[in-house]
């Protein structure tokens, strides 16, 4: 296990395809005990207040995993790219910072930081597969069209050759809602 000084970032949604800087390092990584799960309702990037959106997140799940990817930061950019990710991430108390130990495909264990929902939050969500298509379908916030950020994230996955029968479901059923 690396100690702190080391900065390694847990990309498992937008972080995969819009990390914001150029990693020292990017390595497949698996964390145990979590799932990528459309869990979180946004308001702000992918969503409004009026009409939220979802975007994912990690929901503790004793027995699950979930496949992403280790970015490592540059030394010199430590505080500079943990402000810059904290700002993005934090934008409400929706997510948890965690540092979590993650295991590179190498079987390394680092350790990440890592955004996790709060169950106990406003913008947690819980809803079946048709709710989410629909909802990721129709809404828009800040940063674009919530199905943009559903499509950058399966592409990004399929190109990483990372499986999830979730986002694939939901890749299907967004396409026969929209068509």
């Amino acid at each position: 296990m690396t100690d702190r000084t080391d900065l390694w970032l847990f990309a498992y949604g937008s972080l995969l395809w819009d990390p914001g800087f150029e990693p020292a390092r990017s390595v497949r990584a698996r964390l145990d005990g979590w799932r990528r799960s459309f869990c979180m309702w946004s308001f702000h990037y992918r969503g409004t207040e009026e009409r939220p959106g979802l975007v994912l997140a990690l929901d503790e799940d004793a027995g699950a995993f979930c496949e992403g990817v280790a970015l490592k930061v540059e030394p010199e950019r430590r505080d500079e790219v943990l402000d810059k990710v904290r700002s993005r991430e934090l934008v409400s108390d929706a997510y948890e910072e965690r540092w979590l130990s993650v295991t590179l495909t190498d079987g390394q264990a680092v350790t990440a930081v890592t955004y996790v929902v709060r169950r106990d939050h406003r913008q947690y969500a819980s809803v079946d597969l048709d709710t989410q298509a629909r909802t990721i379908v129709e809404a828009r916030g800040l940063r674009g069209r919530n199905m943009e950020y559903l499509s950058n994230t399966a592409a990004q996955l399929l190109r990483l050759g990372i499986q999830d029968a979730q986002i694939e479901a939901l890749i299907e059923r967004t396409r026969s809602l929209a068509s």
